[in-house]
């Protein structure tokens, strides 16, 4: 059974940043893709970011292309997105998702396997 824990939420003020972990277990992620979504209150979940585990292709959602940035560690089976010059509209909960090859990557239902979120909230 898969696993995805997130970690890395908080607090920040506009224009800081912080990094959000996701730790899987439970299989070998080297066929993986791993993506990134939130969801803010009253609104749709939303695609953030993705990366093939073993093409180390990226993508972004136009919202977060230059500020945000996703990469993965394979020895530790983690994935990370790096946020920079975050925004109040940046505030959401973060989910990490993962998926056995390659999917339609900003599309929620691709994945089958889903963390808890971690909560970022981002002050003007």
């Amino acid at each position: 059974q898969v696993q995805l824990v997130e970690s890395g939420g908080g607090l920040v003020q506009a224009g800081g940043s912080l990094r959000l972990s996701c730790v899987a277990s439970g299989r070998t992620f080297s066929s993986y893709t791993m993506g990134w979504f939130r969801q803010a209150p009253g609104k749709k979940r939303e695609f953030v970011a993705a990366i093939t585990w073993r093409g180390r292709n990226t993508y972004y959602a136009d919202s977060v292309k230059g500020r945000f940035t996703i990469s993965n560690d394979n020895a530790k089976n983690t994935v990370y997105l790096q946020m920079n010059s975050l925004k109040p509209e940046d505030t959401a909960v973060y989910y990490c998702a993962a998926e056995v090859g390659i999917v339609v990557v900003h599309t929620e239902s691709s994945y089958n396997y889903w963390g808890q979120g971690t909560q970022v909230t981002v002050s003007s």
